[in-house]
């Protein structure tokens, strides 16, 4: 059987299932927001238990991360981006949820061919590289202070 891609294009549309536009878009603010708040409580936990504002900036983000990269791989933040979308692309957790998600995937192909191969391939060398250097440049500066 042969249809032209106008019939086609009706047969999609008439059997795709309408996106429910207004309410991904209100989770998507309400999840995106309550990252934000849980990173503006943790900023406050850190200035709390003694760190200057910068510093505690800092430890925000890598606690962030570290909290994105375990919720990845424990598979949990996976569900909540099913349920919150855009929303945990929130750019610190969404970038932590983008190297360790395809690494969890691969792991079965061993650390250096699977995990790592694959970290490298998605999350991009330059971005990847550029955190190591960052966490590197910032301990050496934290051991020279």
């Amino acid at each position: 059987m042969e249809i032209s891609p106008e019939e086609y294009r009706n047969y999609v549309s008439e059997r795709a299932r309408k996106s429910p536009l207004a309410k991904d878009t209100a989770l998507a603010f309400v999840v995106g927001g309550l990252i934000c708040v849980l990173g503006q409580v943790i900023h406050g936990l850190w200035v709390r238990v003694g760190l200057n504002e910068q510093d505690a900036g800092t430890a925000t983000s890598c606690t962030l991360i570290a909290l994105s990269a375990l919720l990845t791989g424990l598979n949990l933040y996976s569900r909540l981006a099913r349920y919150g979308g855009a929303g945990t692309l929130v750019p610190i957790t969404g970038f932590a949820n983008a190297v360790v998600s395809p690494a969890m995937d691969f792991k079965s192909e061993g650390m250096i061919t699977g995990m790592a191969a694959k970290m490298f391939t998605v999350a991009g060398p330059v971005i990847v590289y550029g955190t190591l250097a960052s966490v590197i440049y910032g301990a050496a500066l934290m051991l020279l202070r």
